[in-house]
């Protein structure tokens, strides 16, 4: 006789009498519902973007953007520090590089994007 309940039947080993058989093993397992939604399977993937987002990405971008604005903005005599640590006064600027005074009769040109801040805006 087949049993009627949807759920997977389960066995267990049985030993007995020097033999080893299956036997059905009632009311054990864990039974499976139906299928599971896939948004919510994917929600924890989705807060952990969320979560990187606006922990890593957007900070980032925002000083990004900033940084930009700022060598967009410079003028003659800027004092800034480029990325490489030289500190100088901007003395000339071009299309995609600015000319930089390190010291009397030294000056330097670096690219636009290799200046990392501004110690003091010529105004100061």
């Amino acid at each position: 006789m087949r049993d009627p309940s949807p759920a997977a039947p389960h066995y267990g080993l049985e030993a007995g009498s020097g033999s080893i058989s299956l036997r059905k093993i009632e009311g054990e397992g864990v039974e499976m519902g139906g299928a599971q939604n896939p948004i919510v399977s994917l929600m924890p993937v989705i807060f952990i973007f969320v979560i990187f987002y606006f922990l890593l990405i957007r900070p980032q971008k925002k000083a990004q953007d900033e940084l930009k604005k700022m060598v967009a903005a410079l003028k003659k005599n800027d004092e800034v520090i480029t990325t490489g640590g030289i500190h100088g006064t901007v003395v000339n600027i071009k299309e995609t590089a600015v000319t930089l005074k390190v010291d009397d009769n030294v000056k330097m040109d670096v690219e636009k994007n290799c200046i990392a801040r501004m110690k003091r805006k010529a105004s100061e």
